[in-house]
C-alpha cells in the first residue's frame, strides 16, 4: 500500500478518534498534540489494525511520536508477508 494511503487511513483514524479535524493533522504533528494518552491510542491501534488488516504489537506501538512514524510502522508491516 503506497505511503500516501497509509498516511491518510492514518490520519483519517486519528481524527475519528479525536475528533480534531483532519487538516489540521499532518505527518509532524505528535500524538501527544492530539491529546492521545495511552488509552486512546489502544484505541486507535486496534482502528489501525482492523483498517489495514495487521496485527501491531504492544511493544512497537509506544514508541510512536507522531503520525507518520505510526504510518512508516504501518506501511512496513502491510508489507511483510
Amino acid at each position: 500500500m503506497p505511503q500516501d494511503q497509509v498516511l491518510a487511513g492514518v490520519t483519517a483514524i486519528l481524527a475519528d478518534v479525536t475528533g480534531i479535524d483532519r487538516v489540521d493533522i499532518t505527518p509532524q504533528t505528535p500524538l501527544a498534540d492530539l491529546g492521545i494518552d495511552s488509552l486512546t491510542m489502544v484505541e486507535v491501534v486496534v482502528a489501525a489494525e482492523d483498517r489495514f488488516g495487521l496485527l501491531v504489537s504492544d511493544d512497537d506501538w509506544p514508541r510512536f511520536v507522531t503520525v507518520l512514524d505510526a504510518a512508516r510502522y504501518i506501511e512496513q508491516a502491510a508489507t511483510v508477508p
